[in-house]
């Protein structure tokens, strides 16, 4: 079964048809699906959520374009969520530099404050890397944390490396199945098969051939065949490697 490590299914864009969407992914072969938080006031949403679907995984954490409207007590609320539900991960949490108007400063407190948290409860962490790459690097060589993803990877050769060597795997989805992503395709046929996991982040990053339309978990199994035409490997041995490689990093079965 495969393993879509970064999938909103909490959003609004879900509400009116969650149970579908869900069971077209385990149709579709997707028997595991890790749902990270964006905001405290969606904590219990999501928690409900997760409880609901067999297979779902929460995380929790303030993802940077919530950061503005944060207070310095959701880090305790934060706190509260991986002490007592015990998450498979911290996320989705890191820095964003492509959205205008927000405070790098403000950006990084929240994102060290949740990296320590990952750090004091012994959970990996989801990394939102948007234009930001070398500053969370940085962080991340300060607050060393039991690894984690860096999601949605858009990088140098050289920033994958480093990522791979503080114990990272890099999330793929539907960006390596548009033509014009020379880079992003470029890597996913060039990095370690174990350093690469696979994700939707839907309802967003939807690939080529839905058109820009809503993207769902189920999309993960033609994702599958982009990589493997990528690779020029059997699309077995894509799923059972992104599988294991997910399942090492977060740690369930």
């Amino acid at each position: 079964m495969l393993i879509d490590t970064h999938c909103h299914l909490d959003a609004v864009e879900f509400e009116a048809d969650r149970d579908a969407v869900h069971a077209a992914a385990l149709a579709a072969g997707i028997g595991q699906i890790v749902v990270p938080g964006v905001a405290v006031d969606g904590f219990a949403r999501l928690q409900s959520v997760v409880a609901r679907y067999p297979g779902c995984h929460a995380a929790y954490g303030i993802h940077p374009l919530y950061v503005m409207a944060a207070q310095e007590s959701d880090l305790a609320t934060v706190r509260h969520w991986l002490e007592s539900e015990r998450p498979v991960a911290v996320g989705e949490i890191g820095l964003d530099g492509y959205v205008p108007d927000l405070d790098p400063d403000r950006q990084t407190h929240f994102f060290v404050e949740q990296l320590k948290l990952a750090r004091e409860f012994k959970l990996p962490v989801i990394l939102h890397v948007r234009r930001s790459i070398d500053p969370i690097l940085k962080q991340l060589r300060r607050i060393r944390v039991s690894g984690g993803i860096a999601h949605a990877f858009n990088g140098s050769r050289q920033q994958a490396d480093e990522f791979i060597k503080l114990g990272f795997k890099l999330g793929f989805g539907g960006a390596m199945s548009y033509s014009g992503s020379t880079r992003i395709r470029a890597l996913a046929a060039e990095l370690p098969l174990d350093a690469i996991v696979l994700e939707t982040d839907a309802p967003d990053i939807p690939p080529a051939w839905l058109d820009r339309g809503r993207n769902t978990p189920a999309q993960l199994s033609a994702i599958v065949d982009v990589l493997a035409e990528l690779r020029n490997l059997p699309r077995g041995e894509i799923i059972a490697a992104s599988r294991l490689n997910a399942q090492q990093v977060l740690r369930f079965a």
